[in-house]
């Protein structure tokens, strides 16, 4: 059964933050993006700005720039940019400085795993930015089992299916506690049972707190009560 949670819109983010005596500013918010390959200009974006604690998805059709944009998004991708802010404070540099980096997660379409194990790998980013070891392994253990995984903790990765591979990405990626989440095409190529999982997930991913963009052509994604849209056409942005 896919998830009928009711994600919150951006103005109901606000209305509940001012009613606590603080209103929340957008997440990030970016002016004049515009991203070339060689002569050909792929998209000029007057403006985009995404809440926090919301979802949204971004569409087009293939070759538009989707992921592309999602990489800029991420930092891991230049692209020329007239002003740049997050969480109301103006960045400078692009790619990001390492503190920015650090708050905003890409996975990819078909996210490279280690062949290891599935706790190493989900713990892999949160094992770079130290800690105690004995807390990490709680945090391994628990991201886990909320992706479902628990189960394949110490299966090489190459033994996993799609929609495995998928959720160990997602718990990966949960478990560093992102202000933003970028995901590439989550649901490609997934069928059945697998697919409802990953969709499940994403979700839970904003009531945790993070704003998600999901890149995709997956019809229940987009149509997910509360998620916003964005559409990459013609070199343009469209929000709806």
């Amino acid at each position: 059964m896919l998830p009928q949670t009711k994600l919150q819109t951006s103005s109901e983010v606000e209305s509940n933050a001012s009613q606590g005596g603080e209103r929340r500013k957008a997440l990030l918010g970016l002016r004049g993006l515009r991203k070339r390959h060689g002569e050909r200009l792929l998209f000029d974006i007057d403006r985009l700005e995404i809440a926090t604690h919301a979802a949204y998805v971004l569409t087009g059709m293939n070759g538009a720039g989707k992921s592309t944009l999602l990489r800029v998004l991420g930092g891991l991708e230049r692209a020329e940019i007239d002003s740049l802010r997050f969480e109301g404070r103006e960045v400078r540099h692009h790619p990001y400085p390492r503190a920015l980096r650090q708050s905003i997660v890409y996975v990819h379409q078909h996210p490279v795993l280690f062949s290891s194990s599935v706790a190493h790998n989900v713990g892999y980013g949160l094992a770079l930015r130290g800690g105690a070891a004995r807390q990490q392994a709680a945090l391994v253990e628990e991201a886990m089992a909320w992706a479902g995984v628990l189960h394949l903790q110490g299966t090489d990765p190459a033994r996993l299916s799609g929609g495995e591979k998928q959720r160990v990405a997602l718990a990966r990626a949960r478990i560093l506690q992102p202000r933003l989440l970028l995901l590439d095409e989550p649901t490609a190529n997934l069928d059945g049972a697998a697919r409802e999982q990953v969709l499940e997930l994403i979700p839970a991913l904003v009531e945790e707190g993070s704003s998600v963009v999901v890149a995709c052509h997956d019809r229940d994604l987009i149509n997910l009560p509360g998620v916003h849209r964005f559409k990459l056409r013609d070199g343009r942005l469209e929000v709806r």
